[in-house]
């Protein structure tokens, strides 16, 4: 049955609507604001808003943004062309104008209702997934991240997580949360490092109309969006230092303040921030705020890399292998002996995401009842996977098949010198261009540049400002 929330401060128009729509068989819930629709309900458990345009307080059109994902159907009494397109700008599904004939209302209902998938059921679905998407091991540096887990899940103190890339630190966020009295409520995700610098504010923190060229609008920030919930900030080491003042601000005083705005709004957000970088030698070297540091290293969570997991490293492989094929709906292959022997002694530099993705290969790649080693695809990623910066020395590869030398060595050179040509590179520019003149240089994206920087551990140095003359 869907669930419809009515927001409207005229008691008798929601009255009427409720009667046309709860003769569909729709369910009813009413508000009189903004405000209080959002402490009264969680947004994200309806099918569908239904909200005056004028209402006391915030405006009808604050509930697109707050309610997002879920459909936004605006009515008014007030209705004009220019309010329509703004609504419709901001995310509204559609627009009506009342008084309205009840056919009228219940096309645009069903129609919106069709249109967008309910959350509910997508909630439903991400959860029933996301159960089955933990691979619980066995070995004891897991065991005691678990029990962690538990103790952390149960308090809203900050947390800080820390791995190296791939080891599953916005997975570890999500099973804090999922076990925390927050778990009705939403997580929102934020990779600082994949947004711009000079968009990260307004992300975060959302912006008053006029605030800026193009801000046409009023938009919430990630950290209104997660009131009530939690706000994941992955790759936090990434964040500007701009940035970083104002979060600490939101940390120390639980409020926001949008940029163009005159006044403040409190928010009830758990904070979790991850890296893979050492944060504390970042705040030495003034990259990194010490005040934010110690705000954030409250309660630590360390992962431990793939290599460090023995035997688990097996099982994984095995439960991939099950769990990615079912997805892809391809035949399910265990793993040959040979293969598990190669998982077991290879390294893993990009730890449990670059094991999936091989598991993926294999699985696709596979012809036979087994997956075998030359379906992973590990053998030939070695070289560039174990590759050490040139500066701190070349690293030594595995000795390669006798059989396979001859066919590899010269692309193995070829891979090696590619990569050390990136390194040294970045590291001779890095002080005298931008990232995105980097990426321009070298050929590639920023995103690209940025994984780069990430699997060689080259640090992101940012030019000296130049003294005025």
């Amino acid at each position: 049955m869907p669930h419809v929330l009515l927001v409207d401060d005229e008691a008798y128009q929601r009255q009427s609507l409720r009667k046309i729509l709860e003769s569909q068989g729709i369910k009813v819930a009413e508000a009189g604001s903004v405000a209080s629709a959002n402490e009264q309900y969680d947004l994200l458990t309806f099918d569908l808003v239904i909200t005056e345009l004028q209402l006391p307080g915030d405006a009808g059109s604050e509930l697109i943004g707050l309610a997002h994902p879920v459909p936004v159907v605006v009515m008014t009494n007030y209705a004009s062309l220019r309010s329509a397109v703004e609504a419709m700008k901001q995310g509204a599904v559609d627009y009506l104008a009342k008084p309205c004939a009840a056919d009228d209302l219940l096309a645009v209902v069903h129609e919106a209702l069709a249109q967008h998938p309910t959350v509910k059921n997508n909630k439903q679905i991400e959860t029933d997934a996301s159960e089955n998407s933990y691979f619980e091991g066995a070995c004891p540096l897991l065991a005691k991240l678990y029990v962690n887990v538990r103790k952390i899940a149960q308090t809203d103190s900050t947390v800080l997580i820390l791995g190296e890339t791939g080891t599953g630190k916005e997975l570890t966020a999500r099973r804090v949360h999922e076990s925390s009295p927050r778990a009705s409520r939403r997580m929102v995700a934020v990779n600082c490092a994949a947004i711009p610098d000079t968009l990260i504010e307004s992300e975060l923190f959302g912006y008053e109309k006029g605030a800026f060229t193009g801000a046409n609008t009023n938009r919430i920030g990630l950290i209104e969006a997660a009131d009530g919930g939690t706000l994941f900030l992955d790759e936090i080491g990434e964040l500007p230092l701009a940035a970083q003042a104002r979060l600490l601000r939101f940390i120390q005083e639980g409020e926001i303040r949008r940029i163009g705005a005159v006044t403040s709004k409190r928010v009830d957000v758990r904070l979790i921030c991850a890296t893979h970088r050492d944060l504390a030698q970042l705040a030495q070297d003034n990259e990194f705020r010490q005040d934010l540091y110690y705000r954030i290293n409250v309660l630590r969570l360390v992962i431990p890399p793939l290599r460090a997991r023995g035997n688990d490293i097996r099982a994984m492989a095995e439960w991939f292998a099950g769990t990615i094929a079912r997805r892809l709906e391809q035949p399910e292959r265990r793993l040959s002996d040979h293969a598990l022997e190669s998982v077991l002694r290879y390294q893993w530099p990009g730890n449990v995401r670059e094991l999936e993705h091989a598991i993926e290969r294999g699985v696709v790649m596979a012809e036979g009842a087994e997956i075998e080693v030359a379906d992973l695809g590990i053998q030939q990623a070695s070289p560039i996977a174990r590759l050490v910066p040139a500066d701190r020395g070349r690293a030594t590869s595995p000795a390669p098949n006798p059989e396979s030398q001859s066919d590899t060595s010269a692309a193995t050179d070829e891979e090696l010198s590619l990569e050390d040509y990136f390194h040294r590179f970045v590291i001779e520019h890095q002080e005298s261009m931008s990232e995105t003149q980097l990426a321009q240089k070298l050929g590639i994206s920023r995103k690209c540049l940025w994984e780069r920087r990430q699997r060689f551990n080259i640090s992101r140095k940012k030019a000296p400002k130049q003294k005025p003359a």
